[in-house]
């Protein structure tokens, strides 16, 4: 048989695949999973357990970015989802995200402020995420939208009314209530789902900025002198960011999952937290009206003479009331299984301790 003719031979796609090869090479693919605000208290335990699980493809992006976050490897982005142009660079070959970034504050003057955040800057990112082709958002909200009570003699789930005749005083769960809707509005369609997750109080280690263990910290401080007559719900913070990571793949569309351990009242949690730092537990307790109403006083008199109020009004309404759930919808389809509380305490207490109080924990 005859030979093969030269230009035979050139017409073989071996260059073509040897370029495609060297392209892959140096092509930087881009991250499939966008997480924002992971530098805060459940973002950070989030993004770390991302990484420490072998997930390679993770763009974080934050306001400002620490030196801690830089040293995992993840790419980030310095930026703020209330700018359309930071939120659309985000979303650039991003598939899935996780949206935690917001403000934890019980200040009616950042109002404005929050509904910025969570509301404007959720409309901005689902926008963005739509045109991206982003499949799966998962939202970070708050068991504040469902479960608040005044008596306490009922425990709701998912399926309770919203109580925004209660929660509409209080502009952080306001905030977070029209978050909800503002996300079940832009980002519901084919091919794209929404899983919104409502986590009660946020305890464990980490807590830098404060964001919700602030209460362990006054406490252990001796500045609580009064124990409030409702009761609490807390998770650890450890438990939720897996949770988070169970509701990417296992969460419905437009559905919420509530993310709590126990059911505690006040008197309960100070009882626990005195036998755990040897700090006597407050005994004092006023009627609910008197509380709250000695609180406004105290708190309106200190801002009219530009003082920082050593008392938070907001606050202490909020503590007469009873914000308990169940978890069991959480806990039967995404896996959620809360740890003891107690570890939960102790981690929490020694954390505050070593990074707030200058001691060492024992």
């Amino acid at each position: 048989m005859p030979k093969t003719p030269p230009q035979k031979r050139t017409a073989q796609i071996v260059p073509k695949k040897s370029t495609k090869k060297h392209a892959a090479i140096v092509k930087k693919v881009p991250p499939t999973t966008l997480i924002t605000g992971g530098t805060g208290f459940l973002g950070a335990h989030l993004v770390r357990q991302l990484v420490e699980s072998g997930a390679k493809d993770i763009r974080v992006m934050a306001t400002s970015i620490p030196e801690w976050l830089t040293g995992l490897g993840v790419d980030t982005l310095e930026g703020s989802v209330t700018n359309d142009e930071d939120v659309a660079r985000a979303c650039e070959g991003v598939t899935e995200i996780y949206h935690l970034a917001g403000k934890v504050s019980r200040e009616k003057d950042e109002s404005r402020e929050m509904y910025k955040l969570h509301v404007d800057g959720t409309r901005l990112l689902c926008d963005a995420a739509r045109k991206a082709g982003v499949k799966t958002i998962v939202l970070a909200s708050s068991s504040g939208t469902i479960a608040v009570t005044e008596k306490g003699d009922v425990v709701p789930d998912e399926k309770y009314p919203p109580p925004l005749d209660i929660i509409a005083r209080w502009p952080y769960y306001a905030s977070k209530a029209y978050q909800e809707m503002a996300a079940l509005e832009r980002f519901s369609g084919r091919g794209q789902r929404l899983v919104i997750m409502n986590p009660s109080l946020l305890l464990g280690p980490g807590d830098d900025r404060l964001s919700s263990t602030k209460v362990v910290l006054d406490f252990m401080a001796r500045k609580i002198n009064a124990v409030p007559n409702g009761g609490l719900n807390f998770v650890d913070v450890r438990d939720t960011a897996k949770a988070f990571q169970a509701a990417m793949t296992k969460g419905r569309h437009g559905e919420r999952y509530l993310l709590g351990a126990v059911n505690w009242t006040f008197v309960k949690l100070f009882d626990r937290l005195g036998r755990l730092t040897k700090v006597a537990a407050p005994r004092l307790a006023l009627p609910s009206r008197f509380a709250i109403a000695g609180a406004q006083v105290i708190d309106s008199l200190f801002r009219q003479w530009n003082f920082t109020s050593p008392v938070e009004a907001d606050t202490v309404e909020m503590a007469e009331y009873f914000w308990y759930f169940n978890h069991n919808k959480a806990r039967r389809e995404l896996g959620f299984t809360p740890r003891d509380p107690g570890d939960t305490l102790n981690d929490t207490v020694r954390y505050v301790k070593e990074n707030f109080l200058g001691g060492k924990w024992s």
